[in-house]
C-alpha cells in the first residue's frame, strides 16, 4: 500500500525536477547569427532577460563606445550599447519554449513580440514577430563555451 502512494510522488518530483532542468536551459551567454554581439540570459523574479555583454565592434569610428543611436526615445539615445537589455519579459511555456517577452534590435531601433526555444543545448531559436509568430523572422544563436 505504501508503494502504491509513494511511487506517484516520485514520479511528479521527477517530472518536476526535469522540467526545472529544462527551463534553465537557457541560461547562459549566446554568440547572436550575426557573430557580432554575446547576449547574456538570466532569470530575474521568475522573468527571462538578456543584456548585451559583449561587441565585437564596441566603439565608433572616432573610438568612443556604441551608443543606441537608434532608440525611438530621443533621451536613451547616449545610452551605451554593451550593457543593454535586449530580451525582456520571457516565462517558461514547456518544451523548451519561452513566450511572452520581447526583443528589441538597437541597430533599427524597434521592438517585437518574440518567442525563444531550444532543440539542442548549444543553440537558441530567437523569433521576433509582429502580432501572431507566423509573420517574422527566426535566429538561431550558438551558446558561447565556458559561459
Amino acid at each position: 500500500m505504501r508503494l502504491r502512494l509513494l511511487l506517484p510522488l516520485l514520479l511528479v518530483s521527477s517530472f518536476l525536477m526535469s522540467q526545472d532542468k529544462e527551463e534553465k536551459l537557457i541560461l547562459g551567454t549566446w554568440l547572436n547569427v550575426k557573430q557580432t554581439a554575446h547576449i547574456h540570459i538570466e532569470q530575474v523574479n521568475n522573468k527571462i532577460q538578456g543584456k548585451i555583454v559583449w561587441l565585437k565592434t564596441p566603439n565608433d569610428d572616432n573610438g568612443r563606445p556604441l551608443t543606441d543611436i537608434n532608440n525611438p526615445n530621443k533621451k536613451r539615445r547616449d545610452h551605451p550599447v554593451l550593457g543593454l537589455y535586449v530580451l525582456k519579459g520571457f516565462t517558461y511555456s514547456g518544451n523548451s519554449k519561452w513566450e511572452g517577452g520581447t526583443v528589441y534590435a538597437p541597430e533599427l531601433g524597434k521592438v517585437y513580440d518574440c518567442e525563444m526555444s531550444i532543440s539542442d543545448p548549444n543553440k537558441l531559436e530567437v523569433r521576433g514577430f509582429i502580432g501572431i509568430p507566423f509573420v517574422g523572422r527566426t535566429d538561431i544563436w550558438t551558446r558561447v563555451k565556458g559561459h
